[in-house]
């Protein structure tokens, strides 16, 4: 029998716009299909869910990732036209068929390397910079994780873990913030004009970080 197409699903959150956008690229790079199927989920119920894992989040971190959550829009993205919005609170046969059918005609209109114009250039640099905020929460949750590792090695109290972990991510949060705003940590009189601005801001929080880590070591 003939195989049938092959299918990748990435299940992830993928909050940022951007987040999504890196996939699309490489459907686009190598001239595959891309969909999207977007969950709803009421605030109190991601919560009530996080609670349930074996290492929840805080809930700020929950909550901050919901009003910063970018959801699907096809009249502003052409990229995105082929996603479908559902309510992750139940699944039923008329969310199947839509899945089914989405995923046919994401099938029968791979993505073209030479889909671009003006305004999608635009609309990619903007995601660009949604991409570098990206960039810096990656490297953020590493410098956290490390000093989560380093303070466990110092035999701190679970009680003393948990706290820790609630102000790095809280100043991880804050940091984000800051950025996307276009607001820095780092004092323009004392940064090094040939260094790159991305590096020394990650340096300012990595410096923040372990100020928090000090505290308890």
């Amino acid at each position: 029998a003939a195989a049938g197409p092959l299918c990748l699903i990435l299940d992830d959150n993928f909050y940022y716009r951007s987040m999504r956008y890196e996939v699309y690229q490489l459907a686009r790079k190598y001239s595959l299909s891309f969909c999207q199927v977007f969950l709803e989920c009421p605030l109190e119920c991601c919560l009530q869910r996080n609670r349930l894992r074996s290492h929840p989040l805080p809930d700020e971190t929950i909550e901050l990732m919901a009003t910063k959550i970018e959801v699907p829009d096809a009249k502003k993205n052409p990229w995105e036209r082929n996603s479908l919005i559902l309510k992750s609170s139940g699944c039923t046969s008329e969310d199947d068929e839509q899945i089914i059918s989405l995923l046919a005609t994401a099938l029968e209109n791979p993505v073209k390397q030479n889909e671009e114009d003006t305004e999608q250039k635009e609309a990619d640099r903007a995601i660009c910079a949604a991409s570098a905020v990206h960039q810096a929460d990656q490297t953020c949750r590493r410098l956290i994780s490390q000093a989560m590792r380093d303070a466990r090695d110092k035999n701190l109290l679970p009680s003393e873990m948990k706290s820790l972990a609630e102000e790095l991510n809280k100043l991880k949060v804050e940091f984000l913030e800051d950025l996307r705003q276009g607001d820095t940590w780092t004092k323009t009189n004392t940064q090094n004009q040939d260094s790159d601005p991305a590096t020394t801001e990650i340096s300012s929080f990595q410096r923040e970080a372990a100020n928090v880590v000090n505290k308890y070591i």
